[in-house]
C-alpha cells in the first residue's frame, strides 16, 4: 500500500470492541480483582482507574496472560522507570512467565516487560497486545515520546491502559486514554460532550460539579472548554463504556475488607526567606508563576534546611520529594543516610537506588516526583516532607507511593512551604477538588451503569394497558 492509502492506513485504529472471556485467573486474586480481569478481558482494549494498592500490577498481568494464551502470541508491559523489577516480582508470585527485556525480544518470550523509554528497541508486530502501566504518566514524554508510545500500540488488537489518576483535574485528558484505545480522540471527544469558552478559564458549578477543562487547539493556540450540562450524562455513560474506576472495593459492590487506609497527617510547615524579594519590605504572596519560581529560589536552604531538621529527628524510612536540582544536592548531603536520584542519573543507578530504598539498605530516598513518583510500593516507608508544586498529580501519587493500601502504620507528610506560596496551595487544593468531583462522578456513573445492564429478577408478567 503506497501514497494517499498507506498515510490513511497509519493513522486508523484497529476496529472497537475485539475481546474474549479470560481463559485463566490466579485463584489467589480478590473476587474484585478477577472482575476487572474478566471486564478487561471481554472489552480487548480498556483502561482501568483503580486506586494505589488495589493491585493494578497483578491484574495487568493477569491480563496479559490471558492475551498470550488467547492469542498465542507475546504481550509488552511498558513501565515507569524502576517499576519493572516489582512487575517481575508480581509475575512470580502469581505464577506468570515475566521477563525484563532491555533492547528487544527473545524467541521464547511471552510476557516482556520495559520502560518507556525503551520503547525503540521494541518492534509492534512482535507483540498481540501492550499494557500501559501508571499510563498518566504519558503526559511527563515529550511530544515524540508521546507520538512513539501512540503508533506502537495503534494496530494492537488488545489494549489495556492502568493508573490511579487518569485525569486528576483535567477531564480533558480522558480524550488522550480514550485516544489509545481507538476510541474516540481528544478533537472528537470535545466536540462531542464539550462547549468552547474563549478569553478565560471555565469553570462550572453545580450539582455534580461539571469539568472543566483546557487544551490546545490547531498550531498552538489555547481553547478553554468545559462540559455541556445537557450531555454531562452522556460523557460519563461514555466513559464508562471503555473504563472502569474505583477507590476502593465497594464501589464494584465488593466488601472493604483488608483495604482500609491508615490515618494520614499532613503537617504544614512555613519558612521564611532570610530576606524579602528586592523592593520589598516584607515578603508577599508571589504572584504568577516567575515571582513563584524567584520565591523558591530565595528560599532553598531553609526549606532544604527545615525538611532535613524533620527527617534527621528519627532513624525510620523516609522519603525527601523535591523539585530542583539544587534541593536534591543539598537534602542528599544534610540528610543522614540519604541517596539522591536525579535525572542526570543512569537508568542502572536510578533502578539499583529504588531497589535499595524498598528492601531496606536506603534509609532515606531523595528525588523528584517525576521521576519516582510513579508506581513504586513503598509500603515500608511511613513519612515523607515534600515542597509543593501546581501538578496536584504529582503531589497525590507522591503522597500514595506510601499512603496505600498494604501500608500498616499511620503516614506523615511534611508540606513545606513560604509565605509566598499560597496561590500554589489554593491552586494545589482547586485541583484536589475537581480530581474528586470527577471520580465521583465517574463512580457513580459506574454504578448505573452497571445496574442498567442488570438482568431483571421479577417473573410476573407485565400487564399491558387495552389502550396500548
Amino acid at each position: 500500500m503506497t501514497g494517499y492509502g498507506a498515510f490513511l492506513d497509519a493513522k486508523t485504529h484497529v476496529g472497537a470492541d475485539h475481546g474474549f472471556d479470560p481463559i485463566w485467573q490466579p485463584q489467589s486474586l480478590f473476587p474484585f480483582q478477577r472482575a476487572l480481569v474478566e471486564w478487561s478481558c471481554r472489552k480487548g482494549r480498556a483502561a482501568i482507574f483503580a486506586d494505589c494498592g488495589l493491585g493494578k500490577t497483578p491484574i495487568q498481568l493477569t491480563w496479559a496472560e490471558n492475551v498470550a494464551r488467547y492469542t498465542g502470541g507475546r504481550v509488552l508491559v511498558l513501565a515507569p522507570l524502576a517499576v519493572a523489577f516489582q512487575t517481575i516480582n508480581e509475575g512470580r508470585k502469581f505464577g506468570i512467565d515475566t521477563v525484563h527485556r532491555r533492547e528487544g525480544i527473545e524467541a521464547t518470550d511471552r510476557i516482556v516487560v520495559t520502560n518507556y523509554e525503551r520503547l525503540q528497541h521494541f518492534k509492534p508486530e512482535d507483540f498481540a497486545g501492550v499494557v500501559c502501566d501508571e499510563s498518566s504518566i504519558l503526559k511527563n514524554f515529550d511530544g515524540e515520546t508521546r507520538k512513539q508510545i501512540t503508533d506502537f500500540m495503534r494496530k494492537r488488537p488488545y489494549r489495556l491502559l492502568c493508573t490511579a489518576t487518569a485525569a486528576p483535574n483535567d477531564y480533558i485528558e480522558l480524550g488522550t486514554s480514550s485516544e489509545a484505545l481507538g476510541d474516540l480522540g481528544s478533537i472528537d471527544m470535545l466536540q462531542r460532550f464539550f462547549k468552547s469558552v474563549s478569553g478565560t478559564y471555565a469553570r462550572c458549578g453545580g450539582r455534580s460539579g461539571y469539568g472543566a477543562a483546557r487544551c490546545s487547539k490547531d498550531h498552538g493556540s489555547t481553547g478553554h472548554f468545559y462540559l455541556r450540562p445537557h450531555a454531562e450524562r452522556d460523557f460519563w455513560r461514555w466513559v464508562c463504556s471503555w473504563a472502569r474506576a474505583m477507590r476502593k472495593p465497594s464501589d464494584l459492590g465488593f466488601e472493604d475488607d483488608g483495604f482500609r487506609l491508615p490515618p494520614l497527617s499532613v503537617r504544614q510547615h512555613v519558612v521564611k526567606a532570610s530576606a524579602p524579594r528586592d523592593g520589598y519590605l516584607f515578603d508577599l504572596p508571589a504572584v504568577g508563576l516567575a515571582e513563584q519560581r524567584s520565591d523558591l529560589r530565595r528560599t532553598i536552604a531553609e526549606r532544604c534546611d527545615m525538611a532535613a531538621d524533620l527527617i534527621n529527628a528519627h532513624d525510620r524510612p523516609a522519603v525527601a520529594w523535591c523539585n530542583l536540582n539544587e534541593e536534591g544536592n543539598r537534602l542528599a548531603k544534610s540528610i543522614r543516610g540519604a541517596v539522591e536520584v536525579s535525572g542526570q542519573d543512569t537508568e542502572e543507578h536510578k533502578e539499583s537506588t529504588f531497589l535499595g530504598f524498598v528492601r531496606g539498605d536506603i534509609r532515606v530516598l531523595v528525588t523528584k516526583p517525576t521521576i519516582g513518583g510513579f508506581g513504586l510500593n513503598l509500603q515500608h516507608c511511613a513519612h515523607q516532607t515534600y515542597f509543593p508544586s501546581h501538578s496536584y498529580e504529582q503531589y497525590y501519587q507522591s503522597v500514595r507511593r506510601c499512603w496505600r493500601f498494604g501500608q500498616k502504620s499511620p503516614v506523615v507528610v511534611d508540606m513545606i512551604t513560604t509565605e509566598g506560596q499560597a496561590d500554589v496551595l489554593s491552586n494545589l487544593q482547586r485541583k484536589a477538588d475537581a480530581a474528586a468531583s470527577m471520580f465521583e462522578n465517574l463512580v457513580a456513573m459506574m454504578r448505573d451503569e452497571l445496574r442498567i445492564r442488570r438482568v431483571p429478577t421479577n417473573t410476573l408478567p407485565e400487564e399491558i394497558p387495552a389502550w396500548l
